[in-house]
């Protein structure tokens, strides 16, 4: 049986905000699962370097992965922490009206409508919008 999530201190919820790529990363996750390549090819920088800066945000825990074949999915999981959980929707509110997170979202969508203009391995799954849960 698996332990329950610690909770993370704040502190480490404003450090994992306290970086752009990884703000851009969230920005692309906000409401739907992507696999890693799209952030590669996305953010045009290194595996590796994504990789890093999703398992930050894993271990701040408000981002989870899942494994489908060789393909690695991640997904934003708002906190338990009622405070934390605040944070970062407001974090991810603001990210509407900035031009930046706006181009990285197009590029994702005209990805996802037409993967021949990016350069993301063959087969890679399509991001999947994620259905809001249930209150």
């Amino acid at each position: 049986m698996a332990s329950p999530a610690k909770p993370v201190p704040l502190a480490g919820i404003f450090a994992a905000l306290a970086d752009s790529t990884r703000l851009r990363l969230l920005n692309l996750m906000a409401g739907r699962e992507v696999c890693v390549c799209y952030f590669v090819e996305i953010l045009g920088q290194g595996q590796p370097k994504i990789s890093r800066h999703l398992a930050y945000l894993r271990r701040a825990g408000i981002v989870t992965a899942r494994r489908e074949g060789k393909w690695m999915h991640y997904r934003i999981t708002p906190p338990p922490d009622a405070a934390a959980a605040s944070i970062l929707a407001a974090t991810l509110a603001s990210f509407r009206g900035d031009r930046k997170m706006q181009a990285d979202l197009a590029k994702l969508n005209r990805a996802c409508c037409a993967p021949q203009r990016l350069v993301v391995p063959e087969g890679a799954p399509r991001p999947a919008l994620l259905t809001p849960p249930a209150r």
